[in-house]
């Protein structure tokens, strides 16, 4: 936009230059004209009341070569007084003439008196007649530019105050749609654009509140949840020991649901703001977390991490929670005695890849999908983890066959 109102104002001055300046140099050429052929017709009238009383000699005493103008006589006999004009022996015109030459511009004037008539004749030599033309001509040329690049001056600034605004605005909005729900407008420019800001504003505070909003009514109707299921776990543990051990496995595998929805509900969205960690750190402190219930279950656990710092773009919590959801998935969806492995390993360009292997029997097609799982839990893990790589510019892979379930997270480098 900037650019098109720039070409725009050059183009428009230069028409307006041109529409002034091609009259103006045709002006000063005939002004220049005009001066010499006056001060040639003011030289030939001196000559004619000599030439007309038959002086000779003080026609002769006159005739000289003036500013580069010859002057010159035809007396009605043919004799010429200086040297013979462009007339020749040509009669005599019958008035006054102008006879242009390649070389200027002969002024002829014919004076009758007894005997015949007299020619006068006077010499205009085209520099004359182009006295001060290119001098001016180049002074008018040169102030056309000095126009032109004021004018292309003011079109800038005029062009940057109105588009830097709207630049302004279109990376607010492109923050906003990455997720930093902070970011705001400083309206500036026209007042339409800001209208706009001021709208982009108050739409931008709208969804921060609305999300608030939401979050907070998700977990508030998941907390609700834990009284009646502190109240169904107490009914189980009542029941005879055949059926309440498999009903405590699905009471736990609910609760986990719950405590899932909670913590995801109340997740704030970190795309985008910048936010970042150590994953080898983060992931470490996540293992030595689930390292007892490991030990428990009696399972080989390889770990291999980095010595070097890996920096993403992942909050440390973020990051936690998609660890711990993986990891609670091959705990939940495996068997005790169950091996898995745990790397991180920086990636190319930056980031790194977070891995959670493990050696089970694999995951069914469904359990990929949000919402579904084949072990009476939510079915949210992956989810979690999936949104927390595409949220640091990365993605998620998942390889399961029934020799083991690999899952790596790609995060992307801070930004």
């Amino acid at each position: 936009m900037r650019r098109r109102i720039t070409l725009l104002v050059a183009a428009t001055t230069s028409v307006v230059l041109l529409a002034f300046l091609l009259p103006a140099a045709a002006l000063v050429a005939r002004a220049a004209e005009s001066r010499a052929l006056d001060r040639a017709q003011a030289q030939l009238q001196a000559l004619i009341p000599a030439v007309g009383l038959d002086e000779r000699e003080e026609v002769a005493a006159g005739l000289a070569v003036t500013d580069g103008r010859a002057v010159t006589v035809r007396w009605s006999d043919g004799t010429w007084v200086g040297p013979e004009g462009v007339l020749g022996d040509d009669p005599a015109p019958a008035g006054a003439e102008l006879r242009e030459t390649g070389d200027g511009v002969h002024l002829l004037q014919p004076v009758r008196r007894q005997g015949g008539t007299a020619v006068v004749e006077v010499f205009v030599p085209e520099a004359e007649l182009r006295a001060d033309v290119p001098r001016t001509w180049l002074v008018l040329g040169g102030l056309g530019v000095v126009l032109l690049v004021l004018a292309l001056v003011v079109a800038d600034l005029l062009a940057r105050s109105l588009t830097r605004p709207v630049t302004d605005l279109a990376t607010t909005a492109h923050r906003l749609g990455s997720g930093d729900l902070s970011a705001r407008v400083t309206p500036a420019g026209p007042d339409e654009v800001r209208e706009v800001g001021v709208a982009v504003n108050r739409l931008a505070g709208r969804i921060g509140e609305l999300l608030v909003a939401e979050r907070e009514a998700a977990a508030d109707l998941a907390h609700r949840l834990r009284t009646p299921l502190t109240a169904l776990r107490l009914d189980v543990e009542a029941l005879p020991p055949a059926d309440r051990e498999r009903l405590l496995g699905d009471v736990d595998a609910l609760t986990r649901g719950i405590d899932e929805v909670i913590s995801e509900a109340r997740r704030p969205v970190r795309e985008g703001l910048g936010a970042g960690c150590d994953a080898a750190a983060v992931v470490g402190e996540r293992v030595r977390f689930w390292s007892v219930l490991v030990e428990e279950e009696r399972r080989p656990l390889a770990v291999r991490l980095p010595a070097e710092p890996v920096l993403v773009r992942v909050a440390p919590a973020d990051l936690g929670a998609a660890v711990d959801a993986l990891l609670g998935n091959v705990f939940a969806h495996t068997p005790d005695g169950t091996g898995l492995e745990v790397a991180v390993r920086a990636r190319d360009g930056g980031g790194a890849v977070v891995t959670v292997a493990d050696d089970g029997p694999g995951l069914a097609p469904s359990a990929l999908e949000r919402g579904h799982s084949g072990a009476g839990s939510t079915g949210l893990g992956l989810d979690i983890a999936r949104r927390t790589a595409e949220g640091s510019g990365g993605a998620m892979r998942v390889s399961s066959s029934p020799a083991g379930t690999t899952v790596g997270l790609e995060l992307g480098p801070p930004g």
